[in-house]
């Protein structure tokens, strides 16, 4: 059966049925702190004074201002504010405080239908994520396909063979990787989304898994062809940097609201992801560019050569500021078209609530 109420990001007000839903699970509150929430949300914007929450509150009941303090302290709680960096509840001193979080009239569904509707959530951010790093990885590809894979193949074959083969290599990589990184910070988002280390950490917690699966399975896929594998290749590590990256980038994007600019937001990403991917790589780490190149010069008869890239910064071949260059621009790459890709979906599914 559906009710009424008021939402906010992913909370749900129901006046008439006097619950506080997140998700469809019901948030725990007694019944004279819910009527200090629901007259904070009635009041959006505005200021609510000390005397007016006596008075519509405890109803003249005495009490200490102690009283009013300890329910602000727990709705806060409950909501996942934080009062020195305020979302919801904004604290002005000696007077009272104010709601300052974006609301809309909404209709909520029963706890027995959400889980359905999570779930469709959860496959929409993940499914736009990996979109995103699809994209990302296309143009990745283009550019070291055409820097890299100058020579044919092999007999019978082209330089544009080595072209397409490389640009579904880091597809590929993009595509598997994109799609760990999405559906952890997913998950998180509808667990906490609120809560700005669970965004984060399900993000690093998908680049992990990725990326040690792909390194694994990468290792072993060259054991068994070519009876050595090289060591050093990108790996868990550099996933789950930049899959935390990425999901701070999410949240940040998500604290601005919804009304700022979506280029804007994509393009901090971008810096983020480039501060990432330059660290990752002054660490000692390899991202697909440092990985290419290692493949290279461990087996003599590949054709790929990156020096083309090492000559535009005056290095003879892949060099360390090759690396740092290109590791910076893989990484705001992927992240801003991931982040860009989810920020673009979860404003899709909240303005298909209004």
């Amino acid at each position: 059966m559906a009710h009424g109420g008021i939402q906010f990001e992913n909370f749900q007000l129901d006046s008439a049925d006097r619950q506080l839903r997140r998700g469809g699970e019901t948030v725990e509150l007694s019944s004279r702190y819910f009527d200090a929430l629901a007259l904070l949300v009635a009041e959006q914007g505005r200021l609510v004074s000390k005397d007016r929450f006596l008075d519509e509150v405890w109803r003249g009941v005495p009490v200490t201002d102690e009283a009013l303090t300890q329910c602000i302290k727990t709705l806060r709680r409950q909501l996942g504010d934080d009062a020195s960096n305020p979302r919801f509840i904004e604290t002005v001193p000696k007077h009272g405080y104010r709601f300052i979080a974006d609301v809309r009239a909404s209709n909520a569904v029963s706890s027995q239908a959400a889980p359905s509707a999570s779930g469709r959530e959860f496959l929409f951010l993940s499914a736009a994520g990996t979109a995103g790093g699809a994209i990302a990885g296309l143009i990745g590809g283009l550019l070291y396909g055409a820097a890299g894979a100058s020579q044919p193949l092999g007999p019978g074959t082209g330089a544009a063979s080595g072209m397409l083969v490389l640009m579904a290599l880091t597809m590929l990589v993009a595509l598997v990787g994109s799609a760990g990184v999405s559906m952890g910070i997913s998950a998180a988002q509808l667990w906490k989304r609120e809560a700005w280390w669970w965004t984060v950490g399900g993000g690093a917690l998908g680049g992990l898994l990725v990326g040690a699966f792909v390194r694994l399975l990468g290792i072993d896929a060259f054991h068994l062809l070519f009876g050595r594998a090289p060591s050093g290749i990108t790996g868990g590590i550099e996933g789950a940097l930049l899959g935390a990256a990425t999901g701070l980038a999410v949240w940040l994007g998500l604290r601005q609201g919804a009304a700022g600019r979506l280029r804007v937001k994509a393009a901090l990403a971008a810096l983020l992801g480039i501060a990432t991917g330059v660290a990752i790589v002054a660490l000692g780490g390899r991202l697909l560019g440092g990985s290419l190149d290692l493949l290279a010069h461990e087996f003599d008869q590949s054709q790929l050569r990156l020096a083309r890239i090492g000559a535009m910064f005056g290095e003879r071949e892949f060099g360390p500021v090759s690396q740092l260059v290109t590791g910076g621009l893989e990484a705001g790459l992927f992240i801003a078209c991931v982040v860009g890709a989810i920020l673009l979906a979860r404003r899709g599914i909240d303005e298909g609530r209004d």
